[in-house]
C-alpha cells in the first residue's frame, strides 16, 4: 500500500497519478488526511497526558511531606481523571489506526511516470517484437483440435471429473507439459535464480501482504474451513517469505523462481477467447521474484524482461511486448510489461507473461525492509513475472508447429521430454 508520507507529501499528485490507473481517489485521499489529523491530535493529547500524570504522580510524595494534603489530594483525582480518560484516548486512537489501514488499503498503487495514459487494452504500447509468424495453410487447426487428434489433452475428461478448465494432459501431452517446466526452472536457474518449492495454499496475511486481499478476493479459490487460499500465483508465497523481515544491504538482491500450479476463478470469463487452453481456472507456472534496493530496481525489471524474451525467442515463437496503460494494469502495479506470443491457428496474440515492478507498494504491506549503509531502514522494492506461464506456451507451440507428419518439438526441449515430434 502507499505510505502514508507519500500521500502526505503531495496529495494532488498521488490524485491525478491515481487518475491515470481510472482510480478517483480524491474522496479516499481527503478522508486518509482528515483521520491523520485526528491520529495526530489524539496521539498530542495522549503524549501530553502521560506527561502531566509523570509529573502529578512524583508531586504527590512531596506535597504530603511537606503536609499539603489539600493540595495531594487535588493532585490525586486530577492523575485519577487522567488514567480515566486514557483508555478512551487509546481505543479512540486505535480505532483511527485501523481507520486509516483500510482505507489505505483500497487505494491501488500510483503508475510510475513511464505509464501510457488509457483504460483498456487498446491504449498499451507495443514496446518491441520478435520471432517470425509462420506461414500456414488456412485449415491449420487450432490446439484443441490437434490436442484431440493426438490424445495430448484431454478436455472432456477434466470437465466429467472436475469441470470446464481443468484439462487433463495425456501421453505426449503430460510429457511436454513437464519439459516445459524443467526447461523454464533450468533457464531461471542458469539466470542466478534460487529455485523454491512454495506451499501451494496460503493464509489470509500472506493474500494482504501481496495484495490479492482485499482486491481479487473474488477470483480466489478459499478453503473456507481453515481460512486458507489456494495461490494465484507462486508470486504470492515467494514473495511473503519476506514478510516482517529485515535484510542487510548486503543481502540484496533476493533471486527467487517456483514452479507452482495455480487456480483462478476468472469468474465472468466467456466467449470464444476461453476455448481450449485460453482461460483455465488450473494452470501451471514458473514465476521468478526479486527483492531489490530501490535504485536497481529499473534495472532489474530491464533484466527480467530479456529474460523472458530470451525463453521465447529459445522455444521459436513470434512474440511481442506490451508496455500496459494505466487503466489495464493491476491494482498492486507500478508497471508493468506483457509478453504475448502469436497463436498461428487462431491469429491472435496470447498472454504468457507479466512483469512487473510494485516499487514500495508490496514491501509496505508486507514490512519489507532493508538496513542500508546509513544505518537508516528502508522499505525494499519487489518485482515479479511469469517466466512462463504454460497454458498459452502450450497452444501457441501445438498450432505454429504443426505440420503433415505430425506436431515438431523445439530443439531446446527435446532433451527433456524424449521425443522431437507428436504423430
Amino acid at each position: 500500500m502507499l505510505t502514508l508520507q507519500t500521500i502526505k507529501a503531495d496529495p494532488e499528485f498521488v490524485i491525478k497519478r491515481l487518475a491515470v490507473k481510472g482510480f478517483d481517489g480524491k474522496e479516499v485521499i481527503n478522508k486518509i488526511l482528515d483521520i491523520d489529523a485526528e491520529r495526530r491530535r489524539l496521539q498530542q493529547k495522549t503524549d501530553s497526558d502521560a506527561s502531566e500524570l509523570k509529573k502529578l504522580s512524583s508531586s504527590i510524595g512531596s506535597l504530603m511531606k511537606e503536609g499539603k494534603t489539600a493540595e495531594a489530594a487535588e493532585a490525586k483525582q486530577k492523575v485519577a481523571d487522567i488514567k480515566g480518560n486514557t483508555k478512551a484516548l487509546q481505543d479512540h486512537l486505535a480505532e483511527c489506526e485501523t481507520k486509516m489501514r483500510d482505507l489505505l488499503l483500497t487505494v491501488p498503487n500510483l503508475p510510475c511516470a513511464a505509464v501510457p495514459e488509457g483504460l483498456t487494452a487498446e491504449d498499451n504500447v507495443v514496446e518491441k517484437t520478435g520471432g517470425v509468424i509462420p506461414d500456414l495453410p488456412e485449415d491449420a487447426l487450432p490446439h484443441w483440435d490437434l490436442a484431440r487428434k493426438y490424445n495430448i489433452i484431454d478436455f472432456e475428461m477434466g470437465v466429467k471429473v472436475t469441470g470446464a478448465g481443468f484439462p487433463f494432459y495425456v501421453g505426449k501431452g503430460a510429457r511436454l507439459q513437464r519439459a516445459l517446466i524443467q526447461f523454464f526452472l533450468d533457464e531461471a536457474w542458469h539466470a542466478g535464480y534460487t529455485e523454491v518449492e512454495p506451499p501451494f495454499v496460503v493464509n489470509e496475511a500472506s493474500g494482504y501482504g501481496t495484495g490479492q486481499l482485499p482486491d481479487k478476493e473474488g477470483q480466489m479459490y478459499h478453503v473456507n474451513l481453515d481460512n486458507l487460499y489456494l495461490i494465484p500465483t507462486a508470486e504470492v508465497p515467494v514473495t511473503n517469505m519476506y514478510r516482517d523481515v529485515i535484510l542487510t544491504e548486503s543481502e540484496l538482491p533476493k533471486k527467487n523462481c517456483a514452479y507452482s500450479p495455480c487456480w483462478r476463478r476468472e469468474a465472468g470469463s466467456y466467449g470464444k477467447d476461453v476455448r481450449g487452453l485460453n482461460r483455465l481456472h488450473q494452470f501451471d507456472k514458473v514465476e521468478i521474484v526479486r527483492i531489490e534496493r530501490p535504485e536497481d530496481s529499473y534495472a532489474a525489471l530491464e533484466e527480467m524482461k530479456d529474460h523472458v524474451q530470451g525463453l521465447l525467442e529459445k522455444l521459436g515463437l513470434p512474440w511481442h511486448i506490451l508496455r500496459l496503460c494505466g487503466g489495464d494494469m493491476s491494482f498492486t502495479s507500478a508497471i508493468t510489461f506483457d509478453f504475448e506470443v502469436w497463436s498461428a491457428a487462431q491469429k491472435r496474440w496470447l498472454e504468457v507473461s507479466s512483469v512487473s515492478n510494485f516499487e514500495t507498494y508490496q514491501a509496505n504491506r508486507l514490512k519489507c525492509r532493508y538496513k542500508g549503509a546509513d544505518k537508516k531502514m528502508h522499505l525494499c522494492h519487489t518485482l515479479n513475472g511469469s517466466a512462463l506461464a504454460l497454458p498459452r506456451i502450450m497452444a501457441a507451440l501445438l498450432e505454429n508447429n504443426q505440420t503433415p507428419e505430425g506436431i515438431v518439438i523445439p530443439e531446446c526441449l527435446r532433451k527433456y521430454c524424449g521425443f522431437d515430434i507428436i504423430d
